[in-house]
């Protein structure tokens, strides 16, 4: 429990924080309630202390093991004793935190620190049509328990949750949630990580920064697709998931065997909109798919704006199916749209790959600038299997000789602008983001 305590076991130095935050905002009403496992003098259940809360209300929970669906409807503060010592066992419960917009409109103003949220059916937390949410310092572990993988189905996933029926939506999911933030936690062993999606409204302008996010198996670490929307919602037009940063966080080993990226970038249907979105400043190492995959399958899918910077990306696996790279990828944006305009803005810079047999993969429409990187690759630095042309200039491809002389990076493909190159590395191989 030392990386635990190290990163998110500051539980009582985040719950006074919280509480002062929330009583600068509070109305003068506003009352903090308590909650221990014996009942002694509290509530004896986080759900009984919800329901007697009002908004602004804070509520203090002891350490111990709540066996509990906690349900909220309304804008309060929910501060656990430590992480590491006060736990929401959700065993053959739906989820472990549902933060619920979806039947509470407007909801607004939730915070969440300090607690374990462990085997639930679905997601340990997940949050619905919600703005000014804070999760911040769990551990959400070993969620997903009712995913049939000999089935890929997630039998009594809400009806709302399209598309999820392979990943029983993940250790923490986001949809129809904006302007709120997600950081320090530790999410591991759930089939995926962090779902970052639009069934029930747009998901936009949310940070997820510094988190660890490792082991989930069965998926991405991080999941940012366009599903299609809940039934009867938005004349069954997809709502889109733009303008989120995703920023120093750690996406370590997740979807292995070729079952996830580290971090995925997904159109899923016609008209899907996945656009605006930062990668950076990530450390993404020994994924299962490319360290960062970006897919587009079908027409009317708007990409653009999509930002890879400054990130570490090594290890990782190939891409698959009819997006395959021949090995082991850092980068792979794959584009296939035809009949309608394709992206434009998307930019690849000042990221350091290493270990890859190919660093960054191209197959798009539209031209795309990929600059200012570290291309450390074992053969390949660039390689551009669509037609539209790559600028690959100002790269550091290995050596001071530029891309294909000894010891450097290669390119392949045609329409790969590789001149000028750089004689050093664009950015330190030991930069802060490596070595975090």
């Amino acid at each position: 429990m030392r990386e635990i305590c190290s990163r998110i076991g500051l539980g009582a130095a985040l719950a006074g924080l919280c509480a002062a935050a929330a009583g600068m905002v509070q109305p003068a009403s506003a009352a903090t309630l308590c909650v221990n496992a014996h009942g002694s003098g509290c509530y004896a259940t986080i759900s009984e202390a919800v329901a007697h809360a009002a908004s602004g209300d804070t509520i203090q929970v002891a350490q111990g093991v709540y066996q509990e669906d906690v349900v909220i409807g309304l804008s309060l503060t929910l501060v656990g004793h430590n992480a590491a010592n006060t736990i929401i066992d959700a065993t053959g419960l739906a989820n472990g935190i549902y933060i619920d917009g979806l039947d509470h409109s407007g909801l607004s103003g939730v915070t969440v620190t300090g607690f374990t949220v462990q085997n639930a059916n679905f997601e340990g937390i997940l949050i619905t049509n919600a703005s000014h949410v804070r999760v911040t310092g769990n551990r959400v572990a070993g969620n997903d328990r009712s995913l049939d993988f000999a089935t890929a189905s997630c039998p009594g996933l809400p009806a709302f949750e399209t598309a999820e029926g392979e990943d029983c939506g993940e250790g923490i999911h986001l949809s129809g949630v904006t302007w709120s933030k997600f950081a320090q936690n530790l999410i591991e062993n759930n089939s995926g990580g962090i779902l970052v999606s639009d069934e029930t409204a747009a998901t936009h302008d949310n940070w997820i920064v510094d988190n660890i996010v490792r082991n989930n198996t069965l998926d991405c670490g991080i999941t940012i697709p366009s599903h299609p929307p809940a039934p009867g919602l938005n004349d069954g037009h997809p709502f889109g998931v733009y303008d989120n940063t995703v920023s120093g966080n750690d996406v370590l080993y997740n979807g292995n065997n070729g079952v996830g990226a580290g971090i995925g970038l997904f159109g899923f249907l016609p008209g899907a909109r996945v656009s605006g979105n930062t990668i950076s400043g990530n450390r993404i190492i020994g994924n299962g798919l490319p360290g960062v995959t970006m897919h587009a399958h079908s027409p009317g899918e708007n990409m653009n704006g999509n930002t890879i910077t400054g990130n570490y990306i090594s290890g990782n696996g190939p891409d698959t199916k009819d997006a395959a790279t021949p090995g082991p990828t850092g980068i792979n944006l794959y584009i296939n749209i035809h009949g309608t305009p394709g992206p434009s803005g998307i930019v690849v810079s000042k990221n350091v790959i290493k270990d890859e047999m190919v660093d960054v993969v191209v197959h798009t429409p539209e031209s795309v600038a990929v600059n200012w990187n570290n291309l450390n690759g074992n053969g390949m630095g660039v390689m551009n299997l669509g037609t539209a042309s790559v600028d690959a200039s100002n790269n550091w491809w290995g050596c001071a000789q530029g891309p294909g002389a000894p010891g450097c990076s290669g390119m392949d493909g045609t329409n790969v602008t590789d001149t000028p190159f750089l004689t050093s590395p664009a950015v330190p191989n030991g930069s802060p983001t490596a070595q975090k």
